[in-house]
Formats: C-alpha cells, sequence, structure tokens
C-alpha cells in the first residue's frame, strides 16, 4: 500500500495546483449546500467517470465541507502519478492483503473527526451518464469498520457543456442517514442507484431549459 506523505508546503503546491487547472477547465462547478455535522467525519460516495472527478469533488470540499481530505486511489494510478501522495492520496491493491490494509486505513482515517475521505465504490472508470452503477463490496467493509460518527453522503457528478465553451461540473449531494453497518452492499448499491437516476433525470432537465 502507498500511503500520503505529510508535507505542507507540497500541499499547498497541490492544493493550488488543482484549483489552476479545474478553474481553467470547467467554467462552473455548481454544488448542492448540504450542512452536516462538522464534529462528525464524512465518507463521500461518488461516480467515477473521469480524471476530474476527484479534482471537482476536492474543490468541493475546499469550498463547503472544509474537512481534511483523503481520497483512495488504484495502487498502477499511484505508482504512475506519484505527486498524489502529497495530496493525500493512498492507495487500494488488487491482492487480498492489500486490500485489508488499504480498508483498515480508511476506517482510521474516518474515526478522527476532521477527515474526509473520497472513495469511487465502482472500481474503474465508466462513462459520466451510465445507466447503472456497480459497487465493489470494499466500502460496506469501510463501514461496518467505523464508529457512529461517520456521516455517509452520496456524490453525483455530471459534466455537461450547455451553452459555455468550457464545460459545467453538476455535483448532487446528500447525506445518506440509514446505518449500513447491518446491512448488504446491494442495500447500498441500491441506494446510491436510486439517488445517482434522480439526480441524471434533474441534470437532464436542466440541460432541456438550456
Amino acid at each position: 500500500m502507498i500511503y500520503p506523505k505529510q508535507n505542507g508546503a507540497l500541499f499547498w503546491l497541490f492544493k493550488w495546483y488543482v484549483k489552476r487547472i479545474v478553474k481553467g477547465h470547467f467554467d462552473e462547478i455548481i454544488f448542492d449546500k448540504i450542512y452536516l455535522d462538522p464534529s462528525k467525519s464524512i465518507l463521500l460516495i461518488a461516480n467515477h467517470f473521469s480524471f476530474w472527478d476527484s479534482l471537482i469533488l476536492f474543490c468541493v470540499n475546499e469550498r463547503l465541507f472544509k474537512k481534511k481530505a483523503y481520497v483512495m486511489v488504484l495502487e498502477e494510478t499511484m505508482r504512475k502519478e506519484r505527486f498524489l501522495k502529497y495530496g493525500r492520496a493512498f492507495s487500494v491493491g488488487k491482492k487480498p492483503r492489500d486490500i485489508i490494509e488499504s480498508l483498515n486505513y480508511t476506517a482510521g482515517l474516518l474515526n478522527n473527526p476532521g477527515n474526509l475521505v473520497l472513495m469511487f465504490p465502482q472500481g474503474k472508470l465508466y462513462p459520466n451518464f451510465v445507466e447503472h452503477v456497480h459497487f465493489e463490496k470494499g466500502v460496506l467493509n469501510i463501514i461496518q469498520k467505523t464508529n457512529s460518527n461517520v456521516q455517509l453522503v452520496f456524490a453525483a457528478t455530471f459534466v455537461q457543456y450547455f451553452k459555455h465553451k468550457k464545460p459545467t461540473a453538476t455535483v448532487y449531494l446528500k447525506q445518506e442517514t440509514v446505518n449500513y453497518a447491518q446491512k448488504t452492499i446491494s442495500d447500498l448499491q441500491q441506494a446510491y442507484q436510486q439517488y445517482y437516476t434522480t439526480s441524471k433525470l434533474l441534470q437532464t432537465e436542466i440541460d432541456i431549459e438550456q
């Protein structure tokens, strides 16, 4: 497993770079202004469609949640993009031992109320606006390992151009109040699928209005 590297100067540079390229690429980032308990950590689970989705959500955290944000990234990606570890990224591998190590590390992060962990339970990239969202079961493992002070948030992100030269990123956010520790991965996947489908419909309506 590749762990994050704590370096204040390099993180500041990473944050500056992310904000700069996101601002340069997108016309606007729109997101729901939900309000959570600041004394609890956040597990943010989202759809995974491009290089941009984690950067978009990084910016949302900076403006809304204001937590110390971490993101779980595939080990092969971490080895290619070594600078990610300075942006609080950590890896998950394919071997059972590596997966268990990453899940335990994630649970430990979430037991700190000042943290947010971003996960993409689909496990790999899928097209934006895909119909069905499939979850790998690791996310449920994490929920079962954490305490009751973790807030689960669904994020569904869509990117469209509308009438602008640059695309607009819209992030639909929802706090999920159901405790999935005693439920199945199918229950969690179904709940996210319902929210994702509803969000996609709203995005289509925005597109029509534009």
